[in-house]
């Protein structure tokens, strides 16, 4: 068993630590802080954010989620979006599979 105390961990403003990666999914905590965003991007992977500390809005095709500790969004692999921090926000992203169809690590694509 692996176990991580989210909320805990030293974690520098734009320096992701990914938790663990297996074949079946990455973990990655983010700190990200007030007034900054993870401008518009897209993953291969299906992705699950969560809001473990702090205010958000996460911004996909012209719809707006706003949340805080306790807010889960999913996303389909390749789906575009945007991440703002409101406040200094503690993230926990799920990547799965990993790596995804269409990574540049992977053989076939």
């Amino acid at each position: 068993m692996d176990s991580w105390d989210i909320r805990s961990l030293d974690i520098e403003p734009h320096r992701p630590q990914i938790l663990r990666t297996d074949d079946e999914s990455r973990v990655i905590v983010i700190n990200l802080p007030g007034g900054e965003q993870l401008q518009d991007h897209q993953v291969h992977e299906r992705a699950y954010v969560v809001v473990v500390d702090g205010e958000v809005e996460i911004q996909q095709d012209g719809r707006t989620e706003s949340g805080g500790a306790g807010l889960l969004v999913h996303f389909e692999p390749n789906e575009r979006h945007e991440v703002r921090a409101n406040s200094d926000a503690r993230l926990l992203l799920i990547l799965s599979p990993w790596p995804g169809e269409g990574h540049p690590s992977r053989k076939d694509g």
